[in-house]
């Protein structure tokens, strides 16, 4: 197994029940210690495809690696190689964390000289040190989330793969389960499926976005904004007059253009949406150049889309494709 190998690689991975295609020619590739975040639709394939990874369920064709092992021909090697965290986080009611996770230890053939630090160090990084002699079945939901995660790394795994781990969290626990997978970047290649959004916007480098089946977008958030959204949008409170700003505009920058003006306000500032190819920050460049005599700038803020928008967008672009399909290819009355 090479260390230069992708900690994840999946090629054209293909999965069908009865006739129906749950996953349709999926490829992409994870690289070690990157933070992914995979999303899409209920129904979109992210389950299967999750199973598919972690060797609980056979594909159809395509291929999947796991730090450079197969996981078709070796899944009792991949599965070594991976911490899973399912959605609905199972965990045995009547045992005590610190005997739970000691069991589990043994289960995934850690040394026993070596389980009990590492038992310890695993409670640290999940603050559970104060929960770790309770029976698990009185802890609290985020407790149990952080149980989980702390069965998940206990073998230090390579890979570590959670669906929803942040579901039913309030946000205090959400801020301690968020940093604690921050704390994995760069040791650990995490894979995350969540409908929270800007959790994951918030905690991946990278986010895979699925629909029907098949890959609909990839990227850095900021990559597939530019992507889907392509313009930059400032949105300014500006008093003055509206058919001099062009000029103004182009001054700071000749990609700067004018989209809507709104109506007056009785103080006269109005509501300007300007729009830029560019994707540097001129918010800067914007204050100074309408700073003269002509305009009084009273608010300027630059439109982000979320990853929400992201979402929606890619997930709409794909239902589009498929819906034109048998428009093009039907016969010519």
């Amino acid at each position: 197994m090479s260390d230069s190998a992708p900690a994840i690689e999946v090629s054209h991975l293909v999965k069908t029940y009865g006739g129906v295609t749950a996953v349709s020619d999926i490829s992409f590739t994870v690289a070690r210690g990157e933070i992914v975040g995979f999303l899409g639709p209920n129904g979109a394939g992210k389950s299967t495809t999750m199973r598919i990874l972690t060797g609980y369920l056979p594909a159809n064709s395509g291929s999947v690696r796991i730090c450079g092992i197969p996981v078709a021909t070796r899944p009792g090697d991949v599965k070594k190689s991976i911490g899973y965290m399912p959605e609905n986080n199972p965990l045995p009611e009547d045992m005590r964390v610190s005997e739970y996770l000691y069991f589990r230890g043994r289960l995934k053939e850690v040394a026993r000289r070596q389980l009990g630090p590492r038992i310890d160090e695993v409670l640290e990084v999940c603050d559970l040190k104060r929960v770790r002699h309770k029976i698990i079945g009185q802890l609290s939901k985020g407790y149990r989330q952080r149980v989980g995660i702390a069965e998940a790394i206990l073998a230090e795994p390579p890979v570590i793969i959670m669906d929803e781990p942040t579901i039913g969290l309030d946000p205090h626990q959400i801020l301690i389960v968020r940093d604690l997978i921050a704390s994995l970047r760069g040791r650990m290649t995490v894979i995350i499926s969540s409908h929270i959004l800007p959790e994951i916007e918030m905690t991946c480098d990278r986010v895979l976005i699925i629909n029907q089946g098949r890959v609909v977008a990839q990227g850095t958030p900021a990559d597939l904004r530019r992507e889907m959204f392509g313009l930059s949008t400032y949105l300014l409170d500006v008093a003055g007059d509206p058919a001099a700003l062009p000029a103004a505009l182009a001054a700071v920058d000749p990609s700067l253009a004018v989209s809507a003006t709104g109506e007056p306000a009785a103080d006269g500032f109005r509501r300007i949406t300007v729009t830029t190819a560019r994707h540097d920050e001129l918010g800067e460049a914007l204050l100074r150049g309408l700073a003269g005599p002509a305009f009084r700038l009273r608010s300027l803020h630059r439109v982000e889309p979320t990853l929400e928008d992201v979402f929606l967008a890619a997930t709409r672009r794909s239902w589009d494709t498929v819906a034109a399909k048998p428009a093009a290819q039907a016969p010519a009355a």
